[in-house]
């Protein structure tokens, strides 16, 4: 008996996914536990494997193309079965009350896109959308073929041995009139150039991106504190390290992990979930890493991070950088974080704020390690220095809470022997 697939939830943010691949077409024969699609969601790419036996009499979401979740993805059933009633009384209309609710509802929408310019939307979703590049007409002045200028301009611009046609108008409509062959003799005009824009579809990860950042910025309370540190001990003990691990390294992102995790052992508040009708201290600490890729941000989670090696967290961090750049990144690589932190002074960034990642209560934002002068002593000296700034939600993390933390953080950066205790390397 025939049997209808649904496109899967792989994700706990996923509403639409799209088909990167179909590894089986219509007439083919599937088993259970066969691989049938590769699926892109919001974070990755994910493997499809069917849960019932059959063959492939029906695709309903081809390669490339979005649908929604629990949408019609394909029909399963006995070879050469009819399905056609099956689909037709999945697609069927919803009842004429219901419509015409839905219809009442959606006309602020339907007002809304009459007044934004159009767009295609006849194009299937995929992977790596093709831009779109307009190239909007050389002048106002030659439309519909015919050139819109005074007779003044046209024998002014004659006399002068000026192409008219090049000319940019400024009278009504564009018409071009005695000053603009005037200010184009002068100088003070150039020729019309071609305006140009390319537009992309967005993806499934930035769609997810942007709802959660709107969602974090828009209800949680954020507040912002920054501290400055001395990074010259922190240099030092990075070479002798890396000496000693030679030829694996460590980096400052891994001493800044570590630090961050051990901090938050001594400041279980900061290592907090908003829950909404609840906070949540968490008694483990996983730290969240955002890592830029292609088309935004993934944030893959080191586990248990007060409990690991400099090493250990350097060659998770790799691993886990290299799978979201690939989209390889499972489901439990990045979900559980319970503190995240951004770097970006790896970009050269000396200072910025960073958006909570929900539902952790902060995020750490780390700018680059500057060469300035600094006063050691009472005298001013060459030195090195790094500022990071702490997002707080104010509904979990007061003012007190985030500057506690955030001077232990200073404490172990600048005295880095603090971080490597007992199996610390």
């Amino acid at each position: 008996m025939a049997e209808i697939v649904k496109m899967p939830k792989l994700s706990d943010t996923m509403t639409e996914g799209v088909v990167a691949e179909w590894h089986k077409k219509v007439g083919d024969q599937v088993e259970s536990g066969e691989l049938l699609a590769e699926i892109e969601t919001d974070k990755a790419t994910m493997e499809f494997e069917s849960f019932q036996d059959g063959y492939i009499l029906y695709i309903g979401v081809k390669k490339g193309e979005a649908a929604p979740v629990e949408s019609v993805l394909c029909i399963l059933g006995e070879k050469g079965e009819d399905y056609k009633a099956l689909l037709a009384a999945e697609e069927a209309p919803a009842p004429k009350e219901e419509k015409k609710e839905a219809k009442k509802e959606a006309t602020p929408v339907a007002e809304v896109k009459a007044a934004t310019p159009a767009k295609s939307t006849s194009a299937p979703f995929a992977e790596s959308p093709a831009p779109v590049t307009s190239y909007p007409k050389a002048s106002a002045a030659a439309e519909n073929g015919r050139l819109k200028a005074s007779p003044l301009a046209k024998r002014l611009a004659e006399e002068k041995g000026i192409n008219v046609s090049l000319l940019q108008g400024s009278g009504e409509g564009g018409r071009i009139i005695k000053r603009d062959v005037e200010k184009y003799e002068s100088g003070g005009m150039s020729f019309v150039g071609k305006e140009a824009f390319t537009e992309v579809a967005v993806s499934q990860m930035r769609k997810v991106i942007a709802a959660r950042l709107a969602e974090s910025k828009f209800t949680a309370p954020h507040f912002y504190l920054t501290i400055e540190m001395n990074m010259d001990a922190a240099i030092e003990a990075r070479v002798s390290i890396n000496a000693s691990l030679a030829p694996l390294k460590i980096s400052y992102n891994d001493m800044v992990i570590k630090a961050v995790a051990k901090s938050l052992r001594k400041h279980p508040k900061v290592n907090a979930s908003w829950l909404g009708d609840r906070i949540r201290y968490n008694e483990h600490v996983h730290i969240g890493v955002a890592v830029a890729v292609e088309e935004g941000l993934l944030v893959p989670v080191v586990r248990f991070a007060d409990g690991k090696r400099l090493s250990q967290i350097g060659d998770e961090v790799k691993e886990l950088a290299g799978k979201a750049k690939s989209k390889k990144l499972q489901p439990e690589e990045w979900a559980g974080n319970t503190f995240t932190i951004s770097n970006l002074g790896m970009f050269g960034i000396e200072e910025f704020t960073a958006i909570i990642n929900p539902p952790d209560a902060c995020i750490m934002a780390v700018g680059a390690i500057v060469e300035k002068a600094i006063v050691k002593n009472g005298q001013v000296v060459p030195g090195n220095t790094m500022k990071v700034t702490l997002s707080c939600d104010h509904r979990v993390v007061d003012g007190a809470v985030g500057s506690a933390f955030l001077n232990t953080f200073r404490e172990y950066m600048e005295n880095p022997v603090l971080l490597l205790g007992e199996q610390s390397i």
